[in-house]
C-alpha cells in the first residue's frame, strides 16, 4: 500500500512537470497563425498525453513512441514526452532505450539539413534545446535505474549476508551444543555404567556416583535450555564462555567422573590468553576428554598446554587407544573431531590428531598475539 501511494505521487509530481512544462512553452512554440480548431486539437491531445503518464509504467515503450511520432506535427508535447522517456530508461533494458532515444533523435540531421538550406536561428535553436532535453531525461532515467539496480543489489547482498550470519550462528550453535552435552552426557554414561559394572559397590560409593549422575543431568538440561532459547532469539544467554583458566576445573571434573587426568599447564599468565583462543582450547580438551572416555574408558589423560604472547597457544592431549576400564563404548556421531577442525580454524589456528600403534595424540596451535590481546 506505501508503494501504490509513492507511486501515485511521483506520477502527479510527473502531471503537474508536464503541465507546467508546456504552459511555460506554449508562447513561444504554438504558430501565430493557427487556427481555432488546429488549437483546440493540439489542447485536446496535449491533455491526453498529460493524463497518460499515470500509465506510463505500463506501457512506458508504447507511450514514447506514440508521443514522440505525434511531437513531429504537434508542438505542446515536449512535456509529456520527456517524462515518458525517462521513464523508457528507468524501467526498461539499455537496448529498449537506445531504440527509442534514436527514434527521438531521428530528426536531428533533417534540422541541421533544413537549417543549412534556409537559416532560421530561433527554430534551430529550439530544436538544439529539444534535443538536449531529451538526452537529459534519458540520461536522468538510466542514472535512476543504475541507481535502483545498485540499492536493489545491496540490499540483496545484505540479506544474503545475514541469512550467512544466521546460518553461521546456528552452525556455532550446534558445534557448541555437541562439544557440551557430550561432555555432560559421557560424564553421566561413565557413572552409570560403572554402578551397572559393580553393582555391590557400597552405598556410599553409589550415593555418590547418583549426586554425578543427578548434578550431570541437571547441567545437561540447563545447557540445552541455553542453546534452544539462543536458537529461538539469535541473541546471548548471558552465561559466562570458558577460558582458559577453566581448564583446571573441566580436568577435576573428569577426575571426578573416574578419568585419570594429568593437566601440565605451562602457560605463565592463562588469564590474559585471548578469549577466542581461551575458548577455543577449552572445548577441544573438553571435547579430548569426552572421545577418550567414549574409546578408551579408564586410559589416563595428558593434557599440555603451552605458550604465551606472540608464540600462540598449543594444546596437546593423549590418552592411550586402549583403556583399563569398566564400561563399553559411548556412541557418538563421529564429528567431534571434524567440528574441533572447523573450530579451531574459524579462530585462526589449526588441529592435527595422530593415532599410533598404542596411543591417540590430538594437537592444536590457536594465535596469541604479541600484544596479549585477542578477538
Amino acid at each position: 500500500m506505501r508503494r501504490v501511494l509513492r507511486n501515485l505521487l511521483v506520477d502527479a509530481v510527473f502531471f503537474l512537470f508536464a503541465i507546467v512544462f508546456t504552459v511555460l512553452i506554449a508562447d513561444s512554440v504554438l504558430p501565430d497563425d493557427l487556427s481555432p480548431a488546429a488549437e483546440a486539437t493540439e489542447n485536446a491531445v496535449w491533455l491526453v498525453a498529460c493524463l497518460a503518464v499515470f500509465a506510463r509504467r505500463r506501457w512506458p515503450v508504447l507511450i514514447a513512441a506514440a508521443l514522440i511520432v505525434a511531437g513531429t506535427w504537434l508542438h505542446l508535447l515536449t512535456g509529456p514526452t520527456l517524462v515518458a522517456l525517462f521513464t523508457v530508461a528507468a524501467h526498461r533494458p539499455p537496448r529498449v532505450t537506445a531504440w527509442v532515444t534514436a527514434l527521438a533523435m531521428a530528426p536531428a540531421p533533417l534540422a541541421v539539413a533544413q537549417h543549412l538550406l534556409d537559416p532560421e536561428p530561433d527554430r534551430f535553436v529550439r530544436g538544439i534545446v529539444y534535443f538536449l532535453l531529451v538526452l537529459g531525461a534519458v540520461g536522468w532515467g538510466l542514472y535512476t535505474r543504475s541507481r535502483r539496480q545498485l540499492i536493489a543489489s545491496l540490499r540483496e547482498r545484505a540479506e544474503r549476508a545475514a541469512i550467512d550470519a544466521r546460518r553461521q550462528a546456528r552452525e556455532d550453535m550446534a558445534r557448541e551444543m555437541h562439544d557440551v552435552l557430550a561432555h555432560r552426557l559421557s560424564l553421566l554414561s561413565v557413572h552409570a555404567g560403572a554402578l551397572e559394572f559393580n553393582p555391590t559397590a557400597p552405598p556410599a560409593e553409589v550415593r555418590r556416583a547418583a549426586a554425578v549422575i543427578r548434578e550431570s543431568a541437571h547441567q545437561a538440561l540447563d545447557d540445552l535450555r541455553d542453546v534452544i532459547g539462543v536458537l529461538r532469539s539469535a541473541g546471548d544467554t548471558g552465561r559466562p564462555q570458558p577460558v582458559l583458566t577453566d581448564l583446571e576445573r573441566l580436568a577435576e571434573e573428569s577426575r571426578t567422573a573416574g578419568t585419570r587426568v594429568v593437566l601440565d599447564q605451562r602457560v605463565a599468565d592463562p588469564g590474559a590468553a585471548p578469549a577466542a583462543a581461551g575458548r577455543t582450547a577449552y572445548r577441544i580438551v573438553q571435547e579430548a576428554l569426552t572421545n577418550a572416555r567414549k574409546h578408551a574408558a579408564g586410559a589416563p589423560v595428558t593434557v599440555t598446554v603451552r605458550g604465551g604472547p606472540g608464540t600462540g597457544l598449543t594444546v596437546e592431549v593423549g590418552n592411550p587407544v586402549r583403556g583399563g576400564g569398566a564400561p563399553g563404548p559411548i556412541p557418538g556421531a563421529g564429528q567431534g573431531l571434524i567440528g574441533l577442525a572447523e573450530r579451531a580454524s574459524l579462530a585462526g589456528g589449526r588441529l592435527e590428531h595422530h593415532r599410533s600403534a598404542d596411543r591417540f595424540t590430538l594437537t592444536a596451535w590457536l594465535p596469541w598475539p604479541a600484544a596479549g590481546g585477542g578477538p
